[in-house]
């Protein structure tokens, strides 16, 4: 026996060491627990020479005082290669698929690890093409780079990511790993049954901490996720997919973990590490020689507060913001991407070329213009605009249905075939938009549609329509 049990208080546990140095922060122990299973722990704290303060990745229930504690040598050790791929896994790395445990030759790796060199990161500027039109023209997104979609509760952060694994499963051939972070259950259900169906699971591996798990677990999940994606990228030399839902679950966890340690509370009663342990796992995410990890975050937005100290402290890490509005997803503008606070360091002319960046500049011009003029014609109407005024509303109107677009994944809901838009067709039909050849359609043709050759053909039929009417 190292070690033996002193005192629980829920998930913290505290375990006293009479012989030899304590094990260092964030080293994994087994604590024995006679006729159950054992309970894997984390160290956070030396509380003195003899005695530490350690977190509970696993349920605590039935464990007593005086239990005899195994050092494991180092931090929790997760299973990771080809054999964890179409399998789910805890925060441990025991599978929770019922489809049998691991081989015993599997290749294992700490969960922590530090970030790869500054100077061995490579630059990420090739483009991740998603297929959705507003995200692709305002906030491209880059092959190796973080982007995140920040949105309050139900305005569809999970359909936006569930959306862009769809689009992934057409062009994208590396391998995909998936942290679930205290999110539902039923989403993981969903989730393991939609990759299913699509055959993607072969080169799928799902990391899952859900919300009936206690803390440590979820603030560790992300960890383990990353360990995964790591040896793929450095063992292996393949691209690899990172996707997070949510990543704030992980910042309340870590919250969560701070107030049980006993740490006095910083912002907004966030933990005083907060910076820290985000920047912990963002600067792991990252490219090294030819192989990258692309990561795509959930960010949820406590209240629609972008204030927030997590959510601005998440922001601070990722290349491409995909900002939801709660305002467009009460009007039906789906997906609900705000397109003026959606941004992406890559809307660059080296990067993109002139002709992207003048289009989505246009684009936020007329929108924005647009909601200016919103207080204006809610008391007055459109009858008071100017005529240049007007001809700008009205194109921005259109430009905003435009950018609205069918989603394979809600296809059961809404009856609509998903529809996935090549870069060169959005731009083909913003621009058109913008020169005036959609002003005097229906602005319903424009709504939820793919390419504007689609918008045209709707508006013609409408047209047909009403003269045999």
């Amino acid at each position: 026996m190292d070690g033996r049990v002193v005192a629980i208080r829920g998930a913290v546990v505290d375990i006293a060491f009479t012989q030899g140095s304590l094990p260092a922060i964030n080293d994994a122990l087994i604590i024995e627990n006679s006729g159950e299973k054992p309970t894997l722990v984390e160290v956070q704290a030396h509380l003195d020479d003899e005695v530490l303060r350690a977190i509970a990745l696993q349920a605590t229930i039935g464990l007593r005082r005086g239990a005899s504690v195994r050092r494991m040598g180092g931090a929790v050790l997760v299973p990771v290669g080809d054999a964890v791929l179409g399998r789910l896994l805890d925060v441990t790395g025991a599978p929770g698929d019922r489809l049998g445990p691991l081989p015993g030759n599997v290749p294992r790796r700490p969960i922590h690890r530090a970030p790869p060199p500054f100077r061995a990161q490579g630059a990420a500027s090739e483009l991740f093409r998603t297929g959705i039109k507003v995200i692709d023209l305002l906030a491209p997104h880059a092959r190796g780079g973080k982007a995140a979609m920040f949105g309050g509760a139900g305005v569809g952060k999970t359909v936006l990511v569930m959306e862009l694994i769809h689009a992934m499963v057409a062009g994208y051939r590396g391998i995909s790993v998936f942290a679930g972070v205290g999110e539902r259950s039923r989403e993981g259900h969903e989730m393991l049954r939609d990759m299913t169906e699509a055959g993607v699971l072969d080169r799928t591996v799902l990391v899952y901490g859900q919300m009936n798990e206690p803390p440590g677990a979820r603030w560790r999940v992300p960890m383990t996720a990353l360990a995964v994606a790591e040896y793929f990228r450095d063992e292996q030399k393949k691209n690899v997919l990172l996707l997070m839902d949510n990543v704030f679950r992980f910042v309340q966890a870590g919250s969560e973990v701070s107030g049980l340690l006993g740490r006095l509370p910083s912002r907004v009663g966030y933990q005083p590490t907060l910076a820290t342990e985000v920047a912990e796992l963002q600067e792991r995410i990252a490219s090294v020689g030819d192989a990258s990890v692309t990561a795509i975050e959930a960010v949820y937005v406590p209240a629609d507060d972008f204030t927030d100290p997590a959510v601005m402290t998440i922001a601070s890490h990722v290349d491409s913001m995909v900002v939801l509005s709660r305002a467009m997803a009460a009007d039906g503008m789906y997906p609900a991407v705000d397109p003026i606070a959606s941004s992406s360091i890559l809307l660059d002319p080296l990067v993109v070329g002139e002709t992207h960046v003048s289009v989505a500049n246009a684009v936020r011009s007329a929108i924005e213009h647009y909601r200016e003029l919103q207080d204006v014609i809610a008391l007055l109407g459109m009858e008071e605009l100017g005529r240049e005024d007007r001809r700008i509303v009205e194109r921005a109107r259109r430009l905003m249905r435009f950018l609205t677009q069918p989603f394979a994944v809600t296809e059961a809901f809404t009856g609509m075939s998903g529809r996935s838009v090549a870069l060169e067709d959005t731009l083909a039909g913003c621009r058109a938009i913008l020169d005036g050849e959609a002003d005097d359609w229906n602005e319903s043709s424009l709504y939820m549609v793919g390419t504007f050759e689609e918008a045209r053909e709707k508006e013609e039929a409408a047209r047909t329509g009403r003269d045999a009417a």
